[in-house]
């Protein structure tokens, strides 16, 4: 009989020689000596047979056994179980101090689910606003492909790069690791440039400042949103070509040249989009069903982007249909955000459709239909009265889209996460579950017997820390190789997910998500726990 802790083909190697023995036999009873109180503490191990811990819980297969030791009364998941003599004489399992081993494998998350980080009541929500660019219309892994061939083509031209450059392949990289080029920089060489594994937040942020801009004016630059990822992808390729050529650069240089070379394609990319919008936009049929259900409900709604409008214009007519702008009250293209919430003198300007221009005429009303760029976010709400708790913005950048409305005008904001389809998908996995399971066992064994003295019990500490190790970038490693979780690195929240929470009220992975709940639902934030509180798992 094989004995595994996850089911896999790693074995420990004291479970391996003891995989003989039959159920219901206590395997090993062993005296060992605690530095306080001076008692004989028992510890003994249970090896019961294979069942996968939906089925059964931990708790429910082990049970004392004439206060020796424990028995198993129907075949389980392997495991080792200790318990030990309390101070009234009680023989107690690690299941009867904290309830671990009495802890089932939680329900699947809904993939078409809407999160809540604060309590959001949709029926003080009158004005729903959005985003286009990956918050209306969702983009097809040819997007990147375009944007960084374009990229590439432009640093060539532009700025007289090696046309070698050229040939190096597009790479799909999420942020959360230290990488130069396409290589992993040492662990020395990390804590020998920035002297400690914990960065202070003012070299990440900017002073007292939230914003996308200000993440721009600090030391360390974030890139956040998905049109971001050809970008880090040729800096990544051209850092690698240099490295390998031992080709002299600054860091900062190349960077800004990057950069600038991406975002100086963009109009050609616009250009090439609206050619074959099919090739590039993913259609979502329920986005029109979505916009019919907020007119039903009298709500208003309104589309503030940075695309121009012959852009949104093809992709809405994609999405939506020719009508798509009967849908909205108001349409504002060209916003230039972040500056449109921070800024206030800006002023709207009138975008003429047919002759393709800007007007000169002074804008002091908005009408429904007539389409507008730039301006500010306060002649929007001066002009509409739309203020506070009753807007609902949505958009998929934490900050350029959603930090300063929240912090600065009070407004409920939503989040669209494409990546929480590839990271619900990840974790309704039963194996991740039961290695997720597992790996928050160990840690309590490991936790909770390490202060115990002997050289049996230190080489079973040391084997389990082993193991801990070896789950933790098992875990991490499913979500993505080189980075892991976009949302959690190990067992901490990223940087983006902090921010995510800060100024998010909700979050989707679709607009059209919403759907699955009526316009005067409530969503109720999840009572996390907190480090002095109760343990619970898979919080």
């Amino acid at each position: 009989m094989d004995i595994a802790f996850d089911a896999r083909e790693q074995r420990n190697e004291n479970l391996d020689r003891l995989a003989a023995v039959p159920k219901s036999t206590l395997i090993e009873r062993r005296a060992i000596k605690r530095k306080r109180p001076q008692k004989l503490i028992i510890v003994g191990i249970v090896v019961p047979y294979r069942k996968s811990i939906k089925e059964q819980s931990l708790g429910d297969f082990i049970s004392h056994k004439d206060g020796k030791g424990f028995e198993s009364n129907e075949p389980g998941r392997e495991t080792e179980k200790y318990f030990r003599e309390t101070d009234t004489g009680r023989k107690v399992t690690l299941a009867d101090n904290d309830r671990r081993g009495a802890k089932k494998l939680p329900q699947d998350v809904n993939p078409k689910g809407v999160f809540a980080c604060n309590e959001l009541d949709l029926k003080e929500v009158q004005v729903y606003g959005f985003d286009y660019d990956y918050t209306l219309a969702c983009y097809k892994p040819s997007m990147d492909y375009l944007l960084y061939s374009l990229g590439r083509d432009m640093l060539i031209k532009k700025f007289k790069s090696t046309e070698k450059i050229s040939f190096d392949s597009f790479l799909q990289i999420q942020l959360g690791a230290v990488y130069r080029g396409l290589h992993p920089v040492p662990d020395e060489e990390v804590l020998r440039i920035y002297k400690n594994r914990i960065i202070p937040i003012a070299y990440v942020e900017a002073p007292h400042k939230h914003s996308y801009d200000a993440v721009h004016r600090s030391k360390m630059v974030q890139l956040a949103d998905l049109f971001s990822v050809p970008e880090i992808c040729l800096l990544c390729n051209v850092t690698e070509y240099f490295l390998q050529n031992h080709i002299d650069y600054h860091p900062e240089i190349l960077f800004r040249d990057v950069k600038n070379s991406v975002q100086s394609c963009h109009p050609v990319m616009h250009q090439l989009v609206v050619e074959n919008v099919s090739e590039y936009l993913e259609q979502n049929k329920d986005l029109r069903r979505f916009f019919d259900r907020l007119r039903n409900a009298g709500k208003k709604t309104f589309l503030v982007t940075n695309s121009p409008f012959h852009f949104v214009n093809n992709g809405m007519q994609f999405l939506v249909g020719e009508n798509w702008k009967n849908y909205f009250d108001v349409v504002i293209v060209q916003a230039r955000k972040p500056k449109f919430f921070t800024e206030e003198t800006r002023p709207l300007r009138i975008y003429d459709e047919v002759k393709q221009t800007q007007l000169w005429d002074r804008v002091t009303k908005l009408n429904k239909g007539i389409i507008y760029l730039e301006g500010t976010v306060k002649q929007l709400q001066d002009m509409t009265e739309w203020r506070g708790h009753q807007v609902l913005y949505f958009g998929d950048h934490p900050y350029s889209d959603l930090a300063d409305v929240t912090l600065e005008h009070g407004w409920r904001t939503g989040a669209i996460i494409k990546e929480l389809t590839h990271e619900i998908e990840t974790l309704n996995d039963p194996k991740f579950k039961e290695n997720a399971n597992w790996l928050q066992m160990l840690t309590g064994l490991i936790e909770e017997h390490q202060d115990y003295e002997g050289p049996e019990v230190q080489n079973e500490l040391d084997e389990w820390m082993r193991e801990r190790d070896q789950l933790r970038n098992e875990i991490k490693s499913v979500f993505n190789e080189q980075f892991g979780s976009v949302f959690r690195t190990y067992h901490n929240p990223t940087y983006f997910s902090r921010r995510l929470f800060r100024f998010a009220d909700i979050y989707m992975s679709s607009i059209t998500n919403l759907l699955e709940y009526s316009t005067s639902h409530t969503f109720y934030p999840r009572r996390g726990v907190m480090p002095h509180e109760y343990t619970s798992y898979f919080v």
